[in-house]
């Protein structure tokens, strides 16, 4: 029983971590998104377009890993 509850904690505490690990990415990357010299330069490398060719082969992905 003890060991149970050990384990419990010890993986409630690691999601905690990996959960406070994204958000304070998230942060980040709005902090820098928000800067306008970072925003010229990432408009310069046309980020968006990349995004927008990724979208499809992500959607052929997720149909193909659900079969």
């Amino acid at each position: 029983m003890q060991e149970n509850s050990n384990d419990s904690a010890r993986d409630d505490r690691d999601t905690l971590f990996m959960l406070s690990g994204v958000a304070l990415i998230v942060f980040g990357a709005g902090l820098i998104l928000s800067n306008p010299i970072a925003r010229r330069y990432l408009s310069k490398f046309g980020i968006g377009n990349l995004a927008q060719s990724t979208l499809p082969d992500l959607d052929r992905y997720l149909k193909m890993r659900s079969m």
